[in-house]
């Protein structure tokens, strides 16, 4: 289950389990650029657990109960780090920033 139908439904549970981050428009341009950020950091982890979805364990053939948890988290942290850098909020902030 790979693509776009894949993206929307788990955007569509992001929406109902977890709250998406809001984005005020007409915010200062430092909080509107936390406010791209923070959608950039949505976007990332959901491709990142898309991309992990059919995953393996290299290491080990246990299954830690864990794991898939932990990876989530890590993926998570990571997509909160990258954040900023891939374009997705530069657009969205020069097209919010325009709008102003």
């Amino acid at each position: 289950m790979y693509g776009a139908n894949s993206i929307d439904i788990q955007a569509q549970f992001l929406s109902v389990h977890k709250e998406l981050p809001k984005i005020d428009a007409k915010a200062d341009n430092a909080k509107l650029r936390e406010q791209t950020d923070a959608f950039e950091s949505v976007i990332l982890k959901m491709l990142m657990d898309n991309a992990m979805q059919d995953e393996k364990n290299l290491f080990s053939q246990s299954n830690d109960p864990g794991d898939k948890i932990y990876k989530s988290m890590y993926r998570e942290e990571l997509a909160k780090a990258s954040a900023g850098g891939f374009g997705f909020s530069q657009m969205l902030y020069d097209f919010l920033s325009q709008k102003q």
